[in-house]
């Protein structure tokens, strides 16, 4: 459906991390959870000013970071289809682990974390039930 206010395919609220790297960054959420980049801006010395990706059907931006706009960590959690490959293919890319993918007894989904380089904190899940 079409919108007059905001970009067609876009959600309403956007988690928006600050890096340091944000190349690195970006090729690491497309490595782990397929990320599409949708826009990209660049600063006049070349540096990457903003990008957005989807990664399902959330839109996350990310700025490089500088010297007014400096790193921030976030902790965003994300549903995933498979919440054990997807933890194993963060570990084997450099994520440290939080808690290994675990089923809870009053919890329908299977969770866990990691967290990437930059120390952000990814909890992904699983529904089961």
């Amino acid at each position: 459906m079409s919108s007059p206010y905001k970009p067609d395919g876009y959600n309403s609220l956007s988690p928006y991390f600050v890096i340091e790297d944000v190349q690195k960054f970006i090729d690491l959420l497309q490595q782990i959870f397929d990320a599409e980049e949708l826009r990209r801006y660049h600063r006049p010395d070349g540096s990457i000013m903003h990008v957005e990706l989807r990664i399902d059907d959330t839109v996350i931006m990310i700025g490089g970071a500088t010297k007014v706009y400096t790193p921030i960590q976030q902790m965003v959690h994300l549903y995933v289809q498979d919440v054990d490959a997807t933890f194993e293919k963060a570990l084997r890319l450099g994520c440290k682990p939080i808690q290994e993918p675990e089923k809870k007894e009053s919890d329908d989904d299977k969770r866990g974390g990691f967290t990437d380089f930059a120390g952000n904190s990814w909890w992904i899940a699983t529904q089961l039930a």
